[in-house]
């Protein structure tokens, strides 16, 4: 749980386009999520918001694969 409210806390970006998107996911999503993508989500919230708006836009990708899932099942989310 204590793992669960950190990412909750830090994907409160203060871009309402990223908070938008990144807060529900992770509150709904959280318990779904793979260890493995637990982690690209932490690492995803290290990025910079720019990166992110870049990704979530659709204008690039991610360089590795397991955040290309990740922001492909982050926009699905939201749809």
């Amino acid at each position: 749980m204590e793992e669960r409210n950190r990412l909750c806390w830090r994907s409160r970006r203060g871009l309402l386009e990223l908070d938008l998107l990144l807060v529900p996911f992770i509150e709904r999503m959280y318990e779904n999520l793979s260890s493995e993508q637990r982690k690209a989500y932490a690492s995803l919230l290290k990025r910079e918001d720019t990166e992110l708006l870049e990704w979530f836009g659709r204008k690039k990708l991610a360089e590795d694969e397991p955040l290309r899932q990740l922001v492909t099942l982050i926009l699905d989310h939201a749809q």
